[in-house]
């Protein structure tokens, strides 16, 4: 695929859709907006098929991105994640039928490294080769996983079009950890030790360039994963953006007691360790940030005066 694409960004006034858009600016192409604010070119619901066919009649683009969230803050328990399970689904369903009645090619749609299952994956170091969209292990976790699961093979299987999945690991960076420092500045984000369990990380940023680079480089019908090269324990993760920030570090508790918190709960009883190693030989990407470690010490300094 060439450069100077036309591209409809869907969830472009997300954090990570900012972080895509400036990217994809970048790398030369022309970037619309879709999403519900003033903000997008196109203006409409993911969820409204029919309004959403009627804010695409008569456009005309080369690649359709699916970065949309209904997240508006971390999720903590499980219904949290309820209204994205079902974008993940019927959004997706409906942002296929509008990619194609755009005449685009491409469809490059957001995944995530817990499709592979949460829990612990022990020392096994996670591949595209691996299952993706396992049975989750209790109904919510299941209601989880199988919209990811449908989201991918939505995008793999959508006629005409050449679909393309990033997983990404968990982000970090600009416009996401910011959030992160008024709890800490107040003791309001526990943490349950790590015990030695990991999760993989990538920075904003660098996934944004990822999206970028599968617009070019991306294989049809191929999933890439997405992160940095230095899993991290979350409460690891948690206690280096209160170091490099000069905050209290928080307060550690049983991870039994995070249960009433039920997704993150899950979250941070699981251990992944997943390679990135596809997307860095054929994308040509690389993570400008090889650990949290790095990625945050560089969003401090940009902070800075």
């Amino acid at each position: 695929m060439t450069t100077n694409q036309s591209i409809l960004l869907a969830g472009a006034s997300g954090v990570l859709g900012r972080h895509i858009t400036r990217a994809l600016t970048e790398a030369g192409h022309r970037v619309t907006g879709l999403g519900r604010g003033p903000a997008n070119g196109v203006q409409a619901d993911l969820m409204d098929r029919d309004a959403l066919l009627r804010a695409v009649d008569g456009q005309r683009y080369d690649t359709v991105v699916l970065a949309a969230t209904a997240l508006a803050k971390a999720p903590l328990r499980h219904r949290d994640m309820h209204a994205t399970d079902a974008l993940r689904t019927d959004g997706t369903s409906h942002l296929v039928e509008a990619a194609r009645a755009t005449g685009a090619r491409r469809l490059v749609a957001e995944s995530m490294v817990f499709g592979y299952g949460f829990g612990d994956h022990g020392d096994h170091v996670v591949t595209e080769a691996d299952a993706f969209g396992p049975e989750g292990a209790t109904p919510e976790l299941e209601r989880h996983i199988a919209a990811m699961r449908i989201k991918e093979r939505l995008t793999f299987e959508a006629p005409g079009l050449e679909g393309i999945a990033l997983r990404f690991g968990l982000f970090y960076g600009a416009g996401g950890t910011e959030a992160l420092l008024p709890m800490l500045r107040r003791r309001q984000l526990p943490v349950a030790d790590d015990h030695g369990r990991v999760l993989p990380w990538v920075d904003l940023a660098d996934a944004a360039r990822a999206v970028a680079a599968a617009v070019e480089h991306g294989r049809p019908g191929e999933a890439y994963n997405v992160t940095d090269r230095t899993p991290l324990g979350f409460a690891a993760h948690v206690r280096a953006v209160a170091e490099e920030f000069g905050l209290p570090k928080p307060m550690t508790v049983p991870l039994w007691m995070m249960k009433p918190l039920s997704y993150a709960h899950e979250m941070m009883r699981t251990t992944l360790r997943v390679s990135s190693a596809k997307a860095e030989g054929e994308l040509g990407w690389t993570p400008a940030h090889p650990s949290a470690y790095d990625g945050l010490a560089a969003l401090k300094a940009a902070a800075r005066p």
